[in-house]
């Protein structure tokens, strides 16, 4: 694993931005795993600035999200859901039946995590260029 250390938040959300997007220009139906919280949100609006001032394309891709709050259904405004949404997937053009994002609802969890495990699996050539990115850029330099 590549670590990048940049001085500050901005230039880490924009030295990770250039890593997907290199992938998508490399692999424009690349599998993206996604992290959520306040971390890669700076990488989220970069990546929504390149998509709408440099065309950046995200038709091809499809992504996964990790995790989900139990018992939020998604138009909570604490979900997984709909944060994701708001911040990054409706200002993007990523088809909507590729996004993929736990459920916090299900009437049976483990069930649902098998499956939506499998689902991933079968994914196994899935860049998880913005979980390793935002993990790996996220120290500042002295």
């Amino acid at each position: 694993m590549e670590v990048i250390i940049q001085r500050n938040y901005e230039q880490m959300s924009k030295s990770a931005a250039q890593v997907v997007v290199e992938v998508l220009n490399t692999k424009p139906n690349a599998v993206l795993g996604m992290a959520t919280g306040s971390t890669p949100l700076g990488l989220y609006q970069e990546l929504v600035r390149l998509h709408k001032e440099e065309q950046l394309d995200f038709s091809r891709v499809t992504t996964f999200n990790l995790d989900e709050y139990v018992g939020l259904p998604v138009n909570h405004p604490q979900s997984y859901h709909y944060f994701m949404h708001e911040h990054f997937f409706q200002h993007v053009n990523i088809p909507r039946h590729n996004i993929n994002i736990p459920s916090g609802t299900t009437g049976n969890y483990p069930a649902f995590c098998q499956w939506y495990e499998k689902v991933v699996s079968t994914c196994r050539s899935w860049a998880s260029a913005l979980m390793a990115t935002s993990h790996s850029t996220s120290r500042a330099a002295p």
